[in-house]
């Protein structure tokens, strides 16, 4: 059993908090019982897991044994869950012929991303495009939000160039748009763009796509949805409109 929080394996799962360090070693760390059975599940490689039997007396599957004092130290939550796995990231493809992607363009808040991911794959979107990342799908708080989707569905990092050669309609979510979301023809191949949770897409992100829509605000304060509430409203239109 580990029970120093000197360890170096206890540092190498602390290091991965840092999204720079997930992308340099291509992994990232899934916690709780919830997260890890079902990075299994998706068949992905977990390189290693911690368990503190005093609070996960039965974990089924090969582990490290460590202190509580331990797993609180490598945790990312303030109440661990039990188990803590350093797991390998899956590189994925964007699918062949898709018909709905999503792309996510400059969002901030890893809990946004994970959400919108959890909502592409609620829907049935072929991928989630991530272009000019700020935050990366591998954080934390962005796996938890997604309660696992980002364990299957296809997550793939794209250029603006890369989004402008798809051959899908692109339709941008846009605050001021004149057209109503509803009014869009959504049931052709189409890429969905969302922009950021502040300042939405740019002049460049517009000037890409082939239609700007906006989503209805009638508020009192709010003048506009968070980016992954946008990005549900789009993607089940879409799936209402395509029955």
């Amino acid at each position: 059993m580990i029970t120093s929080t000197d360890n170096p394996r206890v540092k190498e799962v602390r290091r991965l908090r840092q999204a720079r360090e997930r992308r340099a070693t291509g992994t990232f760390v899934a916690e709780g019982p919830r997260e890890v059975e079902r990075a299994l599940a998706a068949g992905l490689t977990v390189r290693a897991a911690y368990v503190a039997p005093a609070l996960l007396p039965a974990w089924p599957h090969p582990h490290t044994e460590v202190s509580e004092r331990v797993l609180a130290a490598m945790s990312y939550r303030t109440r661990p869950e039990g188990v803590i796995a350093v797991v390998e990231a899956p590189a994925r493809e964007l699918p062949p012929a898709p018909t709905l992607l999503l792309v996510a363009v400059g969002i901030e808040k890893p809990g946004n991303l994970g959400a919108m991911a959890r909502s592409a794959d609620a829907a049935g979107a072929d991928a989630l495009l991530v272009a000019d990342a700020v935050s990366d799908p591998w954080n934390p708080n962005a796996i938890r939000a997604s309660t696992g989707a980002v364990f299957t569905l296809p997550i793939v990092e794209a250029t603006a160039e890369d989004v402008a050669a798809l051959p899908l309609r692109k339709v941008a979510a846009v605050v001021d748009a004149p057209t109503p979301y509803t009014a869009a023809d959504l049931t052709r191949p189409t890429a969905l763009l969302v922009g950021s949770e502040d300042d939405g897409l740019d002049a460049d992100w517009r000037a890409l796509a082939d239609e700007s829509v906006a989503i209805p605000v009638r508020g009192r304060s709010a003048d506009s949805l968070n980016a992954s509430a946008a990005a549900a409203v789009l993607l089940y239109e879409t799936l209402r409109q395509r029955g």
